[in-house]
């Protein structure tokens, strides 16, 4: 009588991972139909005896055969800026890092859009003679760096629009829509750059403004002067979403598909607003959009003056534009609620 040879759980995920460079934790539970705790159990006994290792975060977690695990791939380039096409530097770097094979078509396409953009936006604006772009790929993420000495994204855009610092000018870029050379840009590169990736932060002199993806929130806060300009960018390799439905949030079918949607994080000017000009501050050049989502987590308070001028002032001065609180305390509800009616797309998300 023929017995089949039993074959457990651990021989299984070596198994699995034998035919591949790298599964997730996800990609195992589903092959091997175990519970989230059981693969756990598994994997953690693989890990203590050295057959598998892990690479990334808890959340992003690639498991890999010992030995066989994907080494981190790193091409650094100091590149003049003069007659630089962003094209033919990525097609380099694709062909180098075999990137067509390595990252999932959603991330390839979420990298290459990101990349050329940036390297763009260096090329086209910064006013220096070089810069330098560091790309590494590893087991659980790719990313990149762009760096310039030149004149300063924010200064750049401070200057041009005749704004009064270069917080401002963080703010403005932030809107989306803006840019220093409208003839040839729509401005909508650095906010969708910011949006599509997991960890995008730009430095520029004293500035540093950083979006987290798991947070849906951007931090800003004061550095070291730093001349020129400074841009990361990270997306995991193990990411599921796509370029498409990033610019589907703010360029729907409902408006064609274009740039109409924004979001603004209103504390990025202050935490407390009283005033009728701070909030002219914080609208300027928001004329430009069909649909506005003004965040307001963190901020504390608004004073009548600046909740009329934003929610009935500006409401009615531009009656085609919608305009959605988000996040807002109770205090900066009721101010809210105190100048219009609240529809139930305005009341403050938990």
């Amino acid at each position: 009588m023929c017995h089949r040879r039993y074959v457990g759980p651990k021989q299984k995920v070596l198994a699995f991972l034998a035919r591949r460079d790298s599964a997730t934790g996800g990609e195992l539970r589903e092959h091997l139909g175990l519970s989230r705790q059981a693969l756990s159990l598994h994997l953690r006994s693989l890990l203590e005896t050295h057959q598998i290792v892990r690479s990334g975060t808890t959340r992003s977690a690639r498991y890999s055969l010992a030995g066989k695990a994907e080494k981190p791939a790193t091409i650094a380039r100091l590149l003049p800026i003069r007659d630089c096409d962003e094209d033919r530097v990525w097609n380099q770097l694709a062909v180098q890092l075999n990137l067509e094979r390595v990252l999932r078509p959603n991330v390839l396409a979420i990298v290459r859009y990101a990349f050329t953009e940036m390297l763009n936006n260096a090329i086209d604006h910064s006013q220096a003679e070089r810069c330098s772009i560091r790309f590494t790929v590893t087991p659980s993420f790719v990313s990149f760096d762009i760096r310039d000495a030149g004149i300063g994204l924010f200064h750049s855009i401070a200057t041009k629009h005749g704004l009064p610092d270069e917080e401002t000018a963080l703010v403005e870029l932030l809107k989306g829509k803006t840019t220093t050379m409208p003839e040839a840009h729509a401005g909508e590169g650095i906010f969708f750059t910011s949006r599509i990736g997991d960890a995008f932060t730009v430095r520029s002199h004293r500035i540093q403004m950083e979006w987290k993806r798991a947070k849906h929130d951007v931090f800003v806060s004061q550095q070291r002067h730093l001349a020129g300009t400074a841009v990361h960018f990270t997306v995991h390799r193990s990411a599921r979403h796509k370029l498409e439905e990033v610019f589907g949030e703010f360029a729907p079918a409902e408006y064609d598909f274009q740039f109409q949607k924004t979001r603004v994080f209103v504390k990025l000017l202050r935490h407390d607003y009283v005033s009728r000009s701070e909030a002219k501050r914080l609208l300027a050049n928001l004329e430009k959009f069909r649909e506005i989502s003004l965040d307001f987590r963190d901020v504390r308070s608004v004073g009548q003056g600046f909740a009329d001028e934003v929610f009935r002032v500006f409401a009615n001065r531009h009656p085609g534009i919608m305009i959605h609180p988000e996040h807002a305390s109770p205090a900066v509800l009721a101010m809210i609620k105190h100048v219009r009616p609240v529809t139930p797309s305005t009341t403050p998300s938990q």
